[in-house]
């Protein structure tokens, strides 16, 4: 292949009037569509259940789950633009450019987890008809279990999932004006998302997700073509980066993604974020019905399968372009600037700020959700459905404060996905094997539950602090960490059942799983044609999948 476009060794960080007018008028655009259309749909929906004879949703359940009226393209493209945040325009290019396409390993195990989601996890979650994933936990068990969770995902959305997104802009930001301080980008950012979560509930945030999401994918497929062409060919890009960071699978010993990780690690990791994560399974807990639900994060996860070439790919080839890069967190920004015209990079800078705002706006609504659904109606149940839409409101803007002042420490640690990954392996194995196990063994009792919430997530924080924090290098892989914690925890949950009397299994039968479910399903889904079939569509994407990761072994 031949040049395109020769690179300069430092790019001109400047945006021009043109670019800022398309941003401006992009973020304008973003912030009011998502509210008319948001509201028209909920009246739609509305009218559709009253003709129908269906009982009208209650003024929470409009405000927190749109009505539980969503189609699925609204749900997949929600899935996609919740986590396709500026950490992943910012963290993904930045984490290829360190360490190489295997950083792919965090997508592709995706459509392997979205696959265990639907056929074992949706079903049960829906068929609970609980608001939050809390409320799942206190009809699986009982309350405990419910509060102890509560208050993790509240830490979670605060310290970081939304203190990452918030970083990720800032980044950019910083990128283009050095004079402006981190914590003034971050504030701005985080009022931009604010400003229909805060009106419109969910049922904006799925609207301006299915915006964001198209115009993000859209700004993906920009600069890998154009990073495409500013590279001398192929060959001698993968002769620059070299046979590791071309390779998904890696030795046991490397220090960012080992291949035994994959299984103790990311896999434990995607579970935590794509099964148990009030951020993420919201958007399908608001879906039409079922179907749309498993439909939705099926186009979820064909999408997960692009980011190799929209985000990994550009970072990997930037090695070629800018080998001497101080930060990998810059890559993406200096790609935009130095390779794409006026205008055009005008369109990114906005799809950036949109993803990141897309994802904020997401973890606002998860954290309002959890601290109004949980921990108020919970405490007292007599609040009207009025109070609590206005309760929902304040923890919105609580929430948003408590991120602003967190997400500049974020800096001390190499990249924006090494901070993500680390803190997530040493917090969420706990979650996962209660959420697992208690949908998979009926025998589990709410003290093992609530037991292991309460003692393996502290100790995974001290964990966490002593051998990642404060070490100069850290002591243990991070990925090998979360294997040993989801063991622990998952022999805890075993012994404290064995030892406790058997839990009233009337109260546990319709939210475990049993084979009967399967084969019953499977007389539903006779005659069904291939095209809606999710099991047959589940196939297939688990084979794109493999098709893949053989290509890149």
């Amino acid at each position: 292949m031949s040049v395109a476009l020769t690179a300069p060794a430092a790019p001109n960080f400047e945006v021009g009037p043109i670019d800022l007018t398309v941003i401006i008028v992009y973020l304008v655009l973003s912030r009011i569509i998502p509210l008319v259309v948001g509201s028209r749909m909920k009246k739609k929906a509305a009218a559709e259940r009253e003709a129908s004879g269906g009982e009208a949703a209650s003024e929470s359940e409009d405000y927190f789950l749109g009505g539980r009226s969503f189609i699925w393209p609204f749900v997949g493209l929600s899935l996609v633009a919740t986590n396709m945040s500026g950490a992943t325009f910012v963290g993904l290019a930045g984490g290829a450019y360190n360490q190489g396409i295997s950083i792919f390993a965090y997508e592709w195990m995706t459509t392997v987890i979205l696959a265990i989601f639907i056929f074992f996890i949706l079903p049960f979650y829906l068929r609970s008809k609980a608001f939050t994933l809390p409320e799942f936990l206190e009809k699986r068990f009982d309350r405990r279990p419910r509060m102890a969770f509560a208050g993790f995902n509240l830490f979670a959305n605060m310290f970081i999932d939304m203190a990452a997104a918030l970083f990720a802009g800032a980044v950019v930001v910083k990128t283009l004006y050095p004079e402006i301080p981190i914590w003034v980008s971050v504030a701005a950012l985080a009022l931009l998302a604010a400003v229909y979560t805060v009106i419109g509930g969910l049922g904006a945030v799925m609207v301006s997700d299915s915006i964001q999401a198209t115009v993000t994918l859209i700004g993906g497929v920009i600069v890998f073509i154009a990073t495409l062409g500013a590279i001398e060919s192929w060959d001698s890009m993968t002769q620059t980066a070299g046979e590791e960071k071309m390779s998904l699978i890696l030795p046991t010993d490397n220090p960012d993604l080992p291949w035994p990780g994959l299984l103790t690690g990311v896999l434990v990791i995607g579970l935590y974020y794509w099964t148990t994560n009030q951020l993420v399974v919201q958007r399908t807990l608001g879906a039409k019905s079922l179907d749309h639900g498993r439909w939705g994060a099926l186009l979820a996860g064909f999408i997960k399968l692009l980011f190799l070439f929209l985000f990994i790919l550009p970072g990997v080839m930037a090695l070629s372009l800018y080998p001497n890069l101080d930060n990998p967190d810059t890559v993406f920004p200096t790609l935009v600037f130095d390779l794409l015209p006026v205008g055009v990079r005008g369109l990114i800078l906005a799809a950036v700020i949109a993803a990141i705002t897309s994802t904020v706006d997401s973890i606002l609504n998860s954290a309002s959700t959890i601290v109004t659904m949980d921990f108020v109606k919970t405490l007292k149940p007599q609040t009207s459905q009025r109070q609590l839409v206005l309760i929902g409101r304040v923890a919105t803007i609580v929430a948003l404060v408590v991120a602003i002042i967190w997400a500049p420490f974020i800096a001390q640690f190499d990249t924006l996905y090494n901070y993500l990954q680390s803190v997530l392996s040493y917090l969420v194995p706990p979650v996962v094997a209660v959420f697992l196990v208690g949908i998979l063994w009926n025998r589990m009792t709410a003290n093992a539950a609530f037991l292991t919430l309460v003692i393996m997530q502290p100790l995974g924080l001290l964990a966490f602090i002593f051998t990642q924090v404060l070490p100069d290098e850290p002591t243990v892989q991070f990925l090998y960490a979360a294997g040993l914690n989801l063991a622990l925890s998952l022999l805890l949950i075993v012994v404290v059942s064995l030892l406790g009397k058997t839990p009233d299994l009337e109260k546990t039968d319709e939210l475990t799983w049993k084979s009967k479910y399967w084969h019953e399903e499977s007389e539903a889904l006779e005659g069904t044609p291939i095209w809606a079939n999710y099991r047959v569509l589940t196939g297939v994407m688990l084979a794109a999948t493999a098709v893949l990761v053989i290509a890149f072994w």
